[in-house]
């Protein structure tokens, strides 16, 4: 079994000196699963998960939009004989035209991110998905380190909602205020979405690599995660590189993925929440009809 050091509060600070990052990278590779497949298995295990990510991440980005959503309707539509807006038509008189958009691009990131790789977890390699970052595992005693992630993003979040920039960007469905429903269906679908994301890098891509490539992997997850985060504000793209690197060790040291959902979801909650108190557009009613 691997074998994880706990992280204490009063060690954080030095936790971040670059020497004591690389230490840790050290520690990684010195324990097992590092390293301990052959050259050719390692091979055609690094081919196999940088394939699976390629398509996965091609898919989602020219699939998961609201205009493939809105023609994929009008297809449906005309296949069964109806006008090509018809169901375009109904989401709209109900009125959750945009949250159906968003419950598409979240169906979407649950294929590639998790449907996806999980087949080729089971179907290629025989494991089981669990042991991918599913697993609480030692998540507990690594707190410390989720927290000192979670609590300086969270001031820079309450700093960032004063901006108009930021107003205009969060949260991204522009009727989360319109109602509790709202909200709560939107925070799902959002949260549903980090959920995968965290399996996808920090569960799937690390576990499946480090038996190849060791702590390498962290590096290598580094690239494809910055790259998802060049459509949102510079600020967050640009922590997006330390953001993947600390989360990366983390979930190697705990051999779990929770610690990071919850601090993405904490982020993530944050900033909506934020960014309807400051347009006083908090919700009023749980229903909005």
């Amino acid at each position: 079994m691997t074998t994880t050091r706990r992280l204490q509060p009063a060690a954080i600070l030095r936790w971040l000196h670059p020497r004591q990052i690389m230490a840790a990278l050290d520690d990684i590779d010195a324990t097992a699963p590092s390293y301990t497949m052959s050259r050719p298995a390692a091979l055609r295990r690094v081919f196999a998960v940088l394939a699976c990510i390629s398509l996965c991440l091609l898919l989602i980005h020219y699939v998961k939009f609201s205009n493939v959503f809105v023609e994929t309707t009008a297809l449906l539509s005309r296949w069964q004989d109806l006008p090509a807006n018809h169901y375009y038509m109904i989401l709209r008189r109900l009125g959750f035209l945009e949250l159906a958009g968003y419950a598409w691009w979240t169906a979407w990131h649950v294929v590639g991110y998790l449907l996806i790789p999980a087949l080729l977890i089971k179907l290629l390699w025989k494991d089981r998905v669990r042991d991918y970052g599913w697993r609480w595992n030692d998540t507990g005693k690594h707190w410390a380190g989720y927290a000192l992630l979670l609590s300086p993003i969270l001031l820079f979040v309450v700093i960032a909602s004063f901006n108009r920039d930021f107003l205009a960007h969060y949260p991204f469905y522009k009727q989360s205020g319109r109602s509790w429903f709202d909200f709560i269906a939107w925070e799902a679908l959002y949260l549903c979405q980090f959920l995968c994301l965290e399996f996808f890098f920090r569960g799937f891509f690390l576990q499946a690599l480090r038996p190849a490539i060791g702590a390498n992997a962290v590096w290598v997850m580094c690239v494809p995660y910055l790259m998802i985060h060049f459509p949102k504000l510079w600020p967050e793209a640009f922590g997006a590189i330390s953001f993947g690197l600390f989360l990366g060790i983390l979930a190697l040291r705990s051999r779990s993925i929770w610690g990071g959902f919850f601090v993405h979801a904490g982020i993530a909650v944050g900033m909506d929440v934020a960014s309807l108190v400051q347009q006083d557009k908090l919700p009023s009613v749980f229903w909005p009809f």
